[in-house]
């Protein structure tokens, strides 16, 4: 589906322009063309093939998505991919795919799988015409940049769950629960990792050393985004190590539960298997046993196991076993 079509010149808005007059703009000097789509069809992807010359194998990538975030060159244009991330109902992140054919005198970017847009990205790009005069490269970045963003409120989502599970990681018989939780917090990890790392590797070729000729000029701007990945890759690498050692602490204080209630197992059979010996002695019916013809035999019998029972249920709790 077509967001928008607009052409540029100077920096300046022009209009929105019909897809069938892209050419004409193109052709204009200082003028590119600004298109959005969003999942686009494979009409849409073959006109667009048609009017910016694309590479086929690109056109591909993005027609079909599932792409893994990366950055490659096809002659004159760029063609960048990024994953989208999206908080949704506070704590679950929805995911989607970015794709953006960069020219020198074009920019078409293609969204999938997601509902939020980048409408707030051009109109803060027509706000500043000195940026925007830079042409296909600036756009290009003001996306990415965009995309990244959206990335910090999905790890503090991330951070704040995770002190939130460890506030309860020592309360009593909530373990089960917070391993659950803390394994959907590393799956969450694991999706952001997947989008902030290879974009990482990925976007460290336009900055320093040799870069592409249509990013010449803004490699100040891609290093912004790659400070903010990095910044990203960081907290993402504590989060893992934290969760990692919360599951093993919780894991641990399982063990120590279960080895408290045996304790209390141990304790209590033994109180009753006092029970038990005295009731076997005296359930054997000799007939020449002394306590069988003597008058206070029973109760003694009863007392001597009620005290023997008290005294190791006051050492065991002593012991701190009960």
């Amino acid at each position: 589906m077509l967001i928008n079509c607009v052409a540029y010149q100077e920096g300046k808005k022009l209009s929105d322009i019909p897809v069938e007059d892209i050419s004409d703009y193109l052709c204009k000097p200082g003028c590119f063309v600004w298109v959005a789509l969003r999942d686009a069809t494979d009409a849409e992807m073959a006109q667009m093939k048609e009017e910016f010359s694309l590479h086929e194998l690109a056109v591909e990538d993005a027609a079909r998505g599932h792409q893994r975030p990366k950055i490659e060159e096809y002659g004159d244009c760029l063609f960048t991919v990024v994953h989208m991330l999206d908080l949704v109902d506070g704590d679950h992140v929805a995911t989607g795919e970015l794709a953006i054919f960069a020219g020198a005198n074009y920019v078409l970017s293609v969204r999938r799988d997601s509902a939020k847009g980048f409408l707030g990205v051009r109109a803060r790009a027509e706000r500043e015409p000195h940026l925007l005069k830079m042409g296909s490269a600036f756009v290009m970045y003001a996306l990415m940049d965009a995309v990244v963003d959206r990335y910090f409120p999905v790890v503090d989502m991330l951070e704040s769950e995770l002190e939130t599970v460890e506030d309860r990681i020592f309360t009593h018989g909530a373990q089960r629960e917070n391993v659950e939780r803390l394994y959907q917090l590393k799956r969450k990890g694991l999706v952001l990792r997947h989008a902030v790392f290879p974009l990482l590797e990925a976007i460290g070729r336009l900055h320093g050393g040799r870069v592409p000729p249509l990013v010449q000029g803004t490699e100040d701007y891609f290093r912004d985004v790659h400070d903010h990945l990095i910044r990203i890759a960081g907290r993402l690498d504590a989060i893992r190590d934290t969760i990692s050692t919360a599951i093993q602490v919780n894991l641990s204080m399982v063990s120590i539960d279960e080895s408290e209630v045996n304790k209390r197992l141990a304790a209590w059979a033994a109180i009753f298997a006092v029970f038990t010996a005295f009731a076997g002695v005296w359930g054997m019916n000799f007939k020449y046993m002394p306590e069988l013809e003597w008058k206070w035999g029973y109760p003694m019998a009863l007392a001597v196991m009620v005290g023997v029972c008290a005294y190791l249920y006051r050492l065991f709790k002593k012991a701190g076993w009960l």
